[in-house]
């Protein structure tokens, strides 16, 4: 039943939990997806199909026993990014330090996802300790996007995308410090959502979420249907655990439909300096258009107060963590080449201070706080992605407008919610004329993730997605 590759997770759970299908068939069917693409695209690099297999069978064994559903996500081949801990599973994050290394216990949120059924077919490619906006590294090589193998699903979360993109799994996790996992959703056509901070736990990543990552990263999902993301959100959401941000039997709320619906939404289409191309901005219109006609109200903005993020984010991603990095590997260790595009350059990290350090931090607070200021008026921000749809491979410099826009700075719109402490996510909206996937961004304010969710699944409603 190859068809059953293309189905929704939220579906295919329906499907095992109603007995219309078996746990074992939808898994082989991604199993049979995953040795007819796999090869090409290098999506998964721990693909454990004997594993996912005797899983299958315990799901089956459970549903004959109790004849009623198990979980939401019951029987649903997923996959995890090899930065965060499966059981049994490599652990490597792209590089030869961590060469054969496996994880002994699940993260919490894996646990979340097992526990509502899922059932994990592997861990899949990321490039060396995820800083880089494509896939690859000197141990698994290159991933492909599978809608074009030309072009790169994105990253660090490139093997997450490309896994869902190419139905070998019915969703993923990745992680998210600048857009890793937004712009591989944008890229790839999918839907990605990135938390606030400690919302979904990051314990059980590596590198350990600590210094400028405590603020700046998060885990997520990334998905091929609005639904899928909010079920994949809800199975992770774990208010206890050891990570530093999580909050005690905390969890978002959550608002109802009408009161989402008749949010106030700022947007723009062009910010930070950055020109996007025509049909991102496109892209943008169409979906605040649907969105008026689905009854929000909508009004044009400047992102004014947030001028200095994108530096903020440079000095705490590029500069920050190119020295934790660096001072984490043996003497003399070379990462891979991508690693350094995004990183602060030897002159760069050589001429920062600690006094530039402690005034950025001090910008952050600052600006995290015209934020909330901004989101006192608007329950949602619309805007870009990123500058760009997916590119080729090695691809660095655009031409936009007549201006030139380079790597990594093409991913702005993205990083700058990193800096706020914002849950924001990818809502697919259309193609290029070439075909490339184009998305848009809506981001909410911090601890609101509910209602983001909630706003994805009524934007991809009014856009006739769900």
């Amino acid at each position: 039943m190859s068809e059953l590759t293309a189905l929704a997770a939220t579906r295919l759970a329906q499907l095992v939990n109603g007995r219309e299908v078996t746990a074992t068939e939808v898994v082989e069917a991604h199993l049979k997806r995953a040795d007819d693409l796999n090869r090409e695209i290098n999506a998964i690099t721990d693909l454990q199909a004997e594993s996912a297999l005797e899983q299958a069978s315990r799901t089956d064994e459970d549903v004959r026993r109790g004849g009623h559903a198990r979980g939401s996500l019951t029987g649903v081949p997923v996959t995890i990014k090899s930065s965060i801990a499966v059981e049994g599973f490599r652990q490597e994050c792209g590089t030869r330090l961590r060469l054969g290394e496996v994880a002994k216990a699940d993260a919490p949120l894996v646990a979340g996802l097992k526990g509502e059924g899922a059932i994990v077919l592997g861990t899949t490619n990321v490039p060396e300790f995820l800083m880089a906006y494509e896939t690859d590294n000197a141990i698994y090589g290159r991933t492909r996007s599978p809608l074009n193998i030309d072009f790169t699903p994105g990253g660090s979360s490139g093997g997450c995308s490309a896994a869902v993109a190419g139905q070998i799994s019915a969703g993923s996790i990745g992680s998210d410090a600048g857009g890793s996992v937004r712009v591989p959703a944008h890229f790839c056509g999918l839907y990605g959502f990135k938390p606030t901070p400690g919302i979904i736990p990051r314990s059980g990543h590596w590198p350990a979420v600590a210094g400028p990552s405590v603020t700046l990263a998060s885990v997520g999902p990334l998905t091929r249907t609005a639904e899928d993301l909010a079920a994949l959100a809800e199975a992770t959401f774990i208010p206890e655990s050891d990570d530093i941000s999580s909050v005690p039997a905390f969890t978002p709320r959550q608002p109802r439909d009408d009161v989402v619906r008749a949010s106030r939404v700022g947007w723009f289409a062009h910010a930070w300096n950055t020109p996007v191309t025509a049909e991102t901005r496109a892209a943008v219109v169409t979906a605040v258009t649907a969105m008026q006609e689905r009854g929000f109200r909508t009004e044009r903005i400047e992102p004014t107060g947030l001028e200095r993020a994108p530096s903020v984010w440079w000095l705490m991603f590029g500069k920050c963590l190119r020295t934790l990095i660096e001072g984490s590997v043996p003497d003399g260790y070379r990462l891979h080449p991508l690693s350094y595009e995004a990183m602060a350059t030897d002159r760069e990290a050589a001429e920062t201070t600690y006094e530039d350090l402690l005034l950025g931090w001090v910008a952050q607070d600052q600006l995290r706080h015209k934020f909330l200021k901004l989101m006192e008026r608007y329950r949602f921000l619309l805007c870009p992605v990123a500058a760009i749809p997916a590119f080729r491979h090695g691809e660095r410099r655009w031409t936009i407008d007549g201006e030139e826009v380079t790597y990594p700075n093409a991913f702005v719109y993205s990083q700058v919610v990193n800096v706020l402490g914002a849950p924001a996510a990818t809502v697919p909206v259309g193609t290029t004329s070439d075909g490339l996937s184009i998305g848009v961004q809506l981001i909410g304010r911090p601890h609101d993730d509910r209602a983001v969710i909630q706003g994805v699944r009524e934007v991809a409603a009014a856009l006739g997605q769900d």
